[in-house]
Parts: C-alpha cells; structure tokens; sequence
C-alpha cells in the first residue's frame, strides 16, 4: 500500500496582540524590513556591551529587494576579507535564551514540569517579548515578525500546494503546536494569567515562536541544547556552499583546571573564503529537501539554479493487515530492520533505492512464490528478494507502483509544463514561486518513477527469476540458460 500525504489543513489567522504586530502577508514588508535595519544599530551596540567578539568582522545589513517582498531580511556582510575557517563572531552563552537563562527568570518554577525544551523557551522569548526592560530587547526587537514558512501561508496561498506532501507536513506541526499549546495553557498559561496574559500567551504566538525557534537554530544547539543565539543566527543559507563542515561550533574558554570559571561560546565559523562586501552564509543542510527548506526558513532553491538535489519525496510502503502472509513478512521485515510501515526518501535522478525494492517484493509475494516465507527461508529470504522473484511477484510489484505514482500526480491542480512556464515568466511573490518550486520538484520525482516502472514493466520477460538462478546454481543451466551438457547426458535414452 502506498500513502502519501493530502490532507488539507485548516487556516490559523494571526493576528495583532498586545506587544506583538504578526504580518503575515507582502503588504508593508518594506517597512517591516526597515524597522529590523534601524533595530540592527542598537543590537550592535548591544553587543559590544555584552562581549560578542567579531561585530566588527560583519555588520547586519537588509539584504536582497528591500523595497519588495522578495528581500531575504537580515544579513550578515564582510567588512573585510575572511578566510575559510575564520572564527567569524563569537557569542557568549550569557546571551544565548537556552535552559540556563529560564533558570535565571521569573518564569523558572513555572516550567519545572515542561519536558519539552522549545516550550520552555517559547515561555521565555515570549515572557521577555513583551517585557519593555528585557535584557535581550535589542535582540527581541531586531527578530521578524512575518515569516515565510508555509505554516504562516493563508489559504489561497495554501491552495498553490495542492497535492503535495509540503501540504500534509504543515497540517501535522500546525496540530502539533496546536496539542502542545492546548496541554500548556491548561497546565501553566490558565493556571498562572499574573505571570502569563493569556491575551499574549495565545497559539498564534506559539506557532510564532515554533517558526522562529524552527528557522534559527542549528546543530550543536539543537535538541536538549536547543537555544537562540544572537547574532551568529543573522547568518543566511549559501546554496553554493558545498563543505558541510559546521558553521555553528561551541567552544569553551578559560582555564581547563578552572571550570567554575569557563565560559561557553558560540562561534561563527566560515566555511570558505569570503570577499569585502559579500555576504557570510553557511550551509543550511545538503540533505535537506526543497519542502524542508520551505517549512523550516520559508525559502526553496528554485529550479533555475539548475540543480535537482533538493528535489525529493516521502514514500510510505506497508504491509498491509489484511495480508493472509501478514505475519510472516513482518517477521521478515523485522529481521532486517524494517517494520510494518517503511519511509523511502525518494530523490530526483536516482531511481527506486535497493530496499524499496526488496521491500515491495516482499509485500506482493503470494501464490507459488510465498514458499520463500516459509521457516527453512528465514535467514536467507531477503537476500533472494533483492532480485527478481519471479515475473508474477515483479509484475504485482510493477501494478503497485503504477498506480500509486498515477493517483498521486492526479492529485495536483497543475502539470509539470504549466509550472515550468510559470516560473520562466517570473513576476511571482516569494509564497507562490516556493510553492511552484515544490509541487513541481515533487512530480519530476514522481514521473521519474513512473518511467522508470514502466521501463521495468516492459522488460519482465528479459529478467532472470529466482528459478532460474537457482537452477544455475545448482549447475543445471549455463549462463545463457541452456541446459548444461551432463544434464543433456543424464536426459538422453
């Protein structure tokens, strides 16, 4: 059985609430972007109070289209030359908003209870978001207040996906936050309205928070470590990047036979050579597909970069319930690794991965082939299902594919042409091109399977089977799959 995602999530307004203005939409992204430019000067000032070291390497500037919607935000720009491997600027953990500065604030003992690290600082950069004599108020004042990430998209704009897994990705962490938010304002919010205002503590605020925390924070800080680290978070992503050398290193200074008195820091690091004047980037993740950078930063690497490396899907593969052999593959599947339900990360220009395939024979085994789950197989039956089984069992498995990959395109509104067509007029707001980038990323990948199963299909009856390898194992037949000459001799009157 196939599932891919397509379910349509509902529409969470934001809205404008005591100590914060959401904008959610291109109009006033021009002022929006100035605010942060002139937010930028105190924040500099800032941190130069607070030791932050390299503040005179960089300076934050509004990078891209300012005066449109496409403007990247905030940047970080080489006010000299900097070689690869420089430590760029460094940020003492007295500035981070981590687990340690909760346990600094008055909000402490109300987050003893939370076991979730991002609700705990959501607590807290919202307590301090609106708290006038916060001492992280450069930095609070110099965040976005409108993020591209589709989990802020309104619905027309969320009708662009249609189809795709992005859509069904943005459905599950809006409810996510949603359960998370519910269980907390019940617990704390509710509980305690002299500490949190429950007119500021709202869910919108949240998903706010879950976007911010999801687009500025990087390994090591992840996690358990999961913190906001002023200044090195400036840093944007560098499609031509190619090291995947951290960008983000923790570093601790002072004296190793003196540790009450060490300091962690947070640096910069500089993955290659950058000019005076060029903006500092890092590598956001060559793993990361296209829909992750659109849920995660609010941007794509667009199609006319000429690369396919983000472009890829999610293909879940299971064994279905039903099945009369049901138990015996499971069995089988958990042998090697795998369980009921499988995830392939499918990637443009690669085909089906190995296991998708063994896995697929393994679910579509039935009639004379399901010998192979008998007890005398168990050790040796995965191997065998590497390869073709027999022309039934790749046939099935063929059928499977085929119509799985044609329900999934059917479920786009536009064709692979359209949406070429469109971004090569151009003249689209940033929300539409991330989301033509993705649906067509994804059904490039799509019709790449379809061929590459439809070739397959074609080609059954060149394939060699389990029978016949077998056979020529035994010596039976030679390798052009005639009978070997003893045989004939045994065979013969």
């Amino acid at each position: 059985m196939i599932s891919l995602f397509s379910h349509y999530p509902r529409h969470l307004s934001i809205q404008q609430v005591p100590g914060f203005l959401f904008v959610c939409n291109a109009h006033g992204q021009a002022c929006v972007l100035r605010r942060r430019a002139a937010a930028v000067v105190e924040l500099w000032k800032w941190g130069r109070e607070q030791g932050v070291v390299g503040l005179d390497v960089v300076k934050a500037v509004v990078v891209g289209k300012e005066e449109e919607e496409e403007g990247e935000g905030l940047g970080l720009v080489a006010q000299r030359a900097i070689v690869q491997g420089e430590d760029v600027v460094s940020v003492p953990e007295t500035l981070w908003i981590n687990a340690a500065a909760i346990d600094d604030s008055v909000i402490a003992p109300f987050c003893q209870g939370l076991k979730t690290p991002w609700l705990r600082i959501a607590l807290l950069l919202l307590h301090e978001k609106t708290n006038p004599n916060s001492r992280w108020r450069p930095y609070l004042d110099a965040l976005p207040l409108a993020l591209d990430s589709p989990l802020f998209w309104s619905n027309e704009e969320l009708e662009e996906l249609q189809g795709t897994q992005l859509l069904g990705s943005v459905a599950g962490y809006v409810d996510y936050v949603e359960k998370e938010f519910n269980k907390l304002f019940q617990d704390v919010i509710q509980a305690n309205p002299q500490i949190f205002d429950p007119n500021v503590f709202t869910l919108e605020a949240f998903l706010w928070v879950f976007g911010i925390l999801r687009s500025r924070t990087f390994v090591p800080l992840t996690g358990n470590d999961l913190a906001l680290v002023p200044f090195a978070d400036l840093v944007n992503h560098g499609a031509r990047i190619r090291e995947e050398t951290a960008s983000w290193v923790k570093k601790s200074t002072g004296l190793f036979w003196k540790a009450e008195k060490n300091t962690n820091m947070l640096v910069l690091r500089a993955p290659i050579n950058f000019l005076p004047g060029e903006q500092v980037l890092m590598q956001y993740g060559r793993s990361k597909s296209n829909g992750e950078l659109a849920l995660d930063y609010g941007f794509v690497e667009g199609h006319s970069m000429g690369s396919s490396i983000r472009e890829s899907l999610s293909l879940t593969l299971e064994i279905s319930e039903t099945d009369r052999f049901a138990d015996d593959k499971l069995d089988i599947a958990e042998l090697n690794g795998l369980d009921r339900s499988v995830q392939f990360d499918l990637l443009r220009g690669q085909g089906p991965p190995d296991t998708m395939l063994t896995f697929l024979r393994l679910t579509s085994l039935t009639g004379a082939d399901a010998f192979l789950l008998e007890a005398l197989f168990r050790n040796s039956v995965w191997g065998h299902l590497s390869l073709p089984v027999s022309h039934d069992n790749e046939e099935a498995v063929c059928l499977t594919m085929l119509n799985g990959l044609q329900a999934a395109l059917a479920g786009y509104s536009t064709t692979t042409e359209e949406d070429i067509d469109l971004l090569d007029r151009g003249g689209l707001s940033k929300r539409k091109e991330i989301a033509i980038v993705i649906r067509l990323g994804e059904k490039r990948v799509l019709q790449e399977l379809q061929t590459w199963f439809e070739g397959r299909m074609a080609g059954l009856d060149s394939l060699e089977y389990y029978a016949e390898r077998r056979l020529r194992d035994l010596g039976l037949v030679d390798d052009t799959g005639s009978m070997t000459p003893w045989v004939l001799c045994f065979l013969l009157p």
